[in-house]
């Protein structure tokens, strides 16, 4: 075996894609290979490391155009079976944000706050093939006169459907409990007084940018799997934070960085993207999200290693510190922690449960997987990769 330094390029990955010649394998698997191999041999050996991950995404939403009428509209409101969308873009565009709740649900005037249908549902029931209600209103012009459309459209009536979300696949986040004496409801799901209940949302080792935790091989153009169909990573998302803590390995300890993401939603599957609503807080969507990561060096192959032994999150009090803007935190678990369904917290054992689910995010890194053993999926060379906070 040769003793020079694994240095790769986008080409002669993409090249093996083609030949059939590409050794693939999921993040999971790749703990394995790492821990007994070492990267540099992981390194020779893995061309590709696929991730997953498949949770709620609030920052998350669709631009669309619904057609023209005669006479012609400029739309200035527009709901989605009572679901209002933004029409402050052009006459007959517009985006649906998934957390916008339906106007007109009967629960919310029994329950109020209790949103149980809103923008996420909207583009599920698209993608299922249901005809939504679209309703516009406008001002009237010289050159767009009409006043008010109403149709029912599904997914094939829009010329235009792209789902583009401002901030994805969270690189780490909170461990969030309840130190208070009621039950607060988050978007964390509901957390029990007195500290009875812990829950997290990550799919620790399989999740993507914690298996490049420095965006070494992620940025503008990174070509991804998204909500069953191909996307692409626009530009760091909001709240995007590098400067974040790290271990020795790079891995953030908090909350760090988001991406953009943008893909055709006709291309796209219920199956991957589903309304979701969370009790107490409101509607969201649920985004299957994956990026195919290619081994370039041993350095590359040291990061797609990680395991969740060593991936550590902060336990966070939503009860009071969180919304109180306070820092403090109650500990540092590992993700087999997390994963183990329990952790302790000031001496008391507390069972947790996950908002992200590994079972799915499993498959999106097998499919993943798959596309590229076959030929159908490769790998982009990012024009920008992704701010790192290290300049």
């Amino acid at each position: 075996m040769s003793k020079h330094k694994i240095n790769k390029t986008y080409e002669e990955i993409n090249s093996r894609i083609k030949s059939g010649e590409a050794v693939v394998v999921t993040a999971e698997e790749m703990v394995g290979i790492v821990r007994s191999k070492g990267p540099e041999v992981a390194a020779r050996e893995i061309d590709i490391v696929t991730t997953g991950t498949f949770a709620p995404m609030c920052s998350s939403g669709m631009f669309f155009n619904f057609g023209q009428m005669v006479p012609t509209i400029k739309a200035s409101k527009v709901w989605i079976n009572k679901v209002p969308a933004y029409a402050g873009l052009a006459a007959v565009d517009a985006y649906l944000g998934v957390t916008e709740p339906c106007e007109d649900d009967p629960l919310n005037k029994i329950y109020p706050g209790e949103f149980r249908y809103g923008g996420g549902h909207v583009i599920e029931d698209l993608l299922r093939g249901k005809k939504v209600l679209l309703e516009a209103k406008a001002y009237g012009t010289d050159c767009y006169a009409a006043r008010k459309m109403k149709k029912e459209v599904g997914l094939a009536d829009l010329p235009y459907a792209l789902l583009c979300n401002p901030r994805n696949g969270y690189q780490n986040y909170n461990c969030a409990i309840n130190l208070s004496e009621k039950a607060v409801y988050t978007y964390m799901g509901m957390l029990k007084p007195h500290c009875r209940n812990a829950n997290y949302c990550s799919a620790g080792e399989l999740s993507p940018l914690l298996n490049d935790p420095l965006y070494k091989t992620i940025g503008m153009g990174t070509r991804i799997f998204l909500g069953g169909g191909i996307g692409y990573v626009t530009w760091h998302g909001t709240q995007h934070n590098p400067h974040a803590p790290r271990t020795a390995g790079g891995v953030p300890r908090r909350p760090a960085g988001t991406i953009m993401v943008q893909g055709d939603l006709k291309q796209m599957s219920p199956d991957w993207l589903r309304g979701v609503s969370i009790l107490g807080y409101g509607n969201t969507l649920a985004v299957g999200l994956g990026i195919a990561i290619p081994v370039l060096n041993s350095e590359m192959a040291a990061y797609t290693g990680v395991s969740d032994e060593e991936i550590f999150t902060q336990v966070v009090d939503y009860g009071h510190d969180y919304t109180h803007g306070i820092a403090r935190n109650y500990g540092e678990v590992s993700y087999a922690q997390l994963k183990s369904g329990t952790i302790e917290v000031n001496g008391k054992e507390v069972q947790t449960a996950p908002l992200s689910s590994i079972v799915k995010a499993r498959e999106i890194a097998e499919t993943l997987k798959e596309w590229i053993s076959s030929a159908k999926f490769f790998l982009n060379r990012p024009a920008q990769t992704l701010p790192d906070g290290l300049d």
